[in-house]
């Protein structure tokens, strides 16, 4: 059985390097040019040649995302700076310009993708992508398992698949929401998120009385159940979405699906219930398992209002541990107390608890750790690591 690869998103270069750490054997980031997702941190060309050498000391893989659909004045960049991406060694492009397919297709030798944003939902068409030079098609998040299953039998297309994060009220994202309530053009980067506004319903004019605002968002996608399903079929790549997520996020979703894979590799799959609950701290929305299952109701939508709070949980990060001493040099992310017990996350390594034994701040013993991203000292019952993730219990 191959297992797909496991592509998961990085906003800036310390997401890349979690997400690559904690299991994921590729990542999607996108650069200040030609890229959607204008508020995430996009990477410069110096960022990008890190990230890509730091990927292949793993043997991992950067793709890049110039999945804008250049204007006029725009399109004359383009070779210029996919020639510099591929100087930089990058593994392939995500793409959802015809224009910029042809650039690339005639003038490098990257391996391409074609971008969600295409909306491809069935075999002609990622076979027409496939004969003009894509190497890849990333299928609309519209397709069901068995529109899957039957689009990889009559195709010679590698298939990416989106398995979790964020999904659109509107068709694979061609929303005009933003554009027309924020003047923020969602299909430049800009989307305002207008579906998950809260809203007042009117009827001829008159008020309707609910017990919520309106909202006409979708639920989150997690597709736990159907991983397995989707490593049958033999699809190439396994997908998240969130690249204006936070470090946490990507870190437990990269070490959840990772275990997945690999414990279906091994045939040693556990209960769902077991992986969705590695993913509870990284969730602060509702979910549903999107169009998988073939529905299309009122089920995967967010009409009422969404009264999930902000997730706290994340203590923090491991810079470093001294072994001898015993002590890591901590990041903090949220407040914790001296005596507080927590859960770790280790790259490779099953969840484990430890109590938090002291706290030194600028070489002072303190009874709490106050402040986001302030760097502590903790001491523990137990042996961390660099990159340890801890977690509030």
């Amino acid at each position: 059985m191959n297992i797909p690869e496991l592509l998961l998103p990085a906003g800036n270069l310390d997401k890349l390097k979690i997400a690559l750490i904690y299991g994921a054997d590729a990542v999607y980031i996108g650069a200040k040019y030609y890229s959607l997702r204008a508020q995430a941190s996009n990477f410069t060309l110096d960022d990008i040649k890190e990230g890509v050498e730091f990927a292949h000391s793993l043997n991992k893989k950067v793709y890049i995302t110039v999945n804008v659909i250049p204007r006029e004045r725009e399109i004359g960049g383009v070779l210029d700076y996919l020639k510099k991406l591929e100087g930089l060694k990058v593994d392939g492009l995500i793409i959802s310009s015809p224009a910029i397919l042809e650039i690339a297709r005639k003038n490098t030798n990257l391996h391409i993708s074609i971008s969600t944003q295409m909306s491809v939902i069935n075999s002609y068409a990622t076979n027409y992508f496939y004969n003009n030079g894509a190497s890849r098609v990333v299928l609309g998040r519209e397709c069901s398992i068995d529109e899957i299953r039957k689009i990889k039998k009559n195709t010679k297309a590698e298939l990416e698949v989106f398995i979790h994060g964020g999904m659109c009220s509107a068709y694979s994202g061609r929303c005009t929401l933003s554009n027309y309530m924020s003047n923020r053009d969602a299909n430049r980067g800009g989307c305002a998120h207008s579906c998950r506004w809260n809203y007042l319903v009117y009827e001829d004019e008159s008020k309707i009385d609910t017990d919520y605002p309106f909202q006409i968002a979708s639920k989150d996608l997690v597709s736990i159940e159907y991983i397995k399903e989707l490593v049958e079929i033999g699809v190439e790549s396994l997908k998240i979405e969130g690249r204006m997520k936070s470090l946490h996020y990507v870190a437990t979703l990269s070490y959840t699906y990772r275990k997945l894979l690999d414990d279906i590799k091994n045939n040693s799959l556990k209960e769902y219930d077991y992986y969705l609950k590695l993913l509870e701290s990284s969730e602060n929305r509702e979910n549903a398992s999107g169009f998988f299952s073939g529905r299309n109701d009122d089920s995967i939508a967010l009409y009422s209002k969404n009264g999930l709070e902000a997730n706290q949980s994340f203590l923090g990060i491991v810079l470093d541990y001294d072994k001898n001493k015993k002590e890591a040099l901590f990041e903090v992310r949220n407040h914790f107390e001296k005596l507080e017990k927590a859960e770790v996350m280790s790259p490779g390594k099953d969840l484990f608890d430890i109590t938090i034994l002291n706290i030194y701040k600028d070489g002072i013993e303190t009874s709490s750790a106050k402040n986001a991203l302030d760097k502590v000292i903790i001491k523990t019952d137990k042996t961390l690591n660099k990159n340890d993730i801890l977690r509030r219990i």
